[in-house]
């Protein structure tokens, strides 16, 4: 298993038996699909955070639950993705969207890396349009439940809950996508930018330990991490790993799930 986070000497050494993968999305509706096509690390392959990374959000369980398994390896699959292939993802927000791809594929086994710093890292020429490739045996394998958490062990004080939205959505003082604004009582602000330097690099090993451990993360803790939709707590999620902390957990459905429950409190 490769580390949860490579940099670009890394990637350089090791291109040739590496899938790159562009998981550009963004919140605002803008299209990831277009600013790969405009601009990519040469062979990458884009990967569409809302058709393989995410299953049906009208089920009620967040805007962005875990697909089925299948339809992961099936996306996997046509994206050129092999069983034994160790994938590198990236995107342009220091790796906040491409985490959720790189989770997914340790948490079921995989070798999967972030990029660290990203496309801004990249110093060669951008490739444009598409990476043509061909289908690969990727088999479809349930998610690991130890991994998971449910809105349930979101509320239970035994737990150290992590939020990587923003300070301003943990607040309350803004939500434009989700029912309601706030935060899960009892959960703490961490958001996953402050993963990260000022070149959007992640920080040294210690800084981030600390960083966790101000939040109440010690020898022992149950994590679980969410966010807005469970896409960039997996960022927080690969930073505990990096820096050699407690495994956490995921919440899949997130800000998005809880806040449609009423009956649910709601912090600020």
């Amino acid at each position: 298993m490769v580390p949860p986070v490579v940099d670009a000497s890394w990637v350089e050494k090791n291109r040739e038996c590496l899938v790159l993968a562009d998981v550009r999305w963004y919140v605002d509706g803008r299209s990831g699909q277009e600013a790969y096509e405009s601009g990519h690390l040469p062979g990458a392959v884009f990967v569409d955070l809302d058709k393989w990374l995410s299953g049906d959000p009208r089920a009620g369980r967040g805007r962005h639950p875990l697909p089925d398994a299948e339809v992961f390896a099936t996306g996997m699959s046509v994206l050129g993705i092999a069983d034994d292939a160790t994938v590198v993802g990236y995107d342009d927000q220091g790796g906040v969207v491409a985490a959720r791809l790189v989770w997914m594929l340790r948490a079921t086994g995989h070798s999967a890396a972030l990029l660290d710093g990203g496309l801004r890292c990249y110093r060669g020429p951008l490739e444009a349009g598409g990476t043509v490739v061909s289908p690969a045996h990727f088999v479809a394998r349930p998610w690991p439940q130890e991994q998971l958490a449910d809105i349930d062990d979101a509320t239970d004080p035994a737990n150290v809950v992590l939020d990587a939205r923003s300070t301003e959505r943990y607040g309350g003082q803004e939500d434009r996508v989700d029912p309601r604004a706030g935060h899960i009582p009892g959960a703490v602000s961490l958001p996953c930018g402050g993963n990260l330097d000022q070149n959007g690099r992640f920080l040294p090993a210690e800084r981030l330990r600390d960083r966790f451990e101000s939040a109440g993360v010690l020898a022992g803790a149950q994590v679980v991490s969410y966010c807005g939709s469970g896409v960039t707590a997996c960022h927080n999620l690969l930073a505990l790993e990096l820096c050699g902390l407690v495994t956490g957990r995921l919440y899949p459905g997130s800000w998005s799930e809880y806040s449609s429950h009423p009956d649910r409190p709601v912090a600020t």
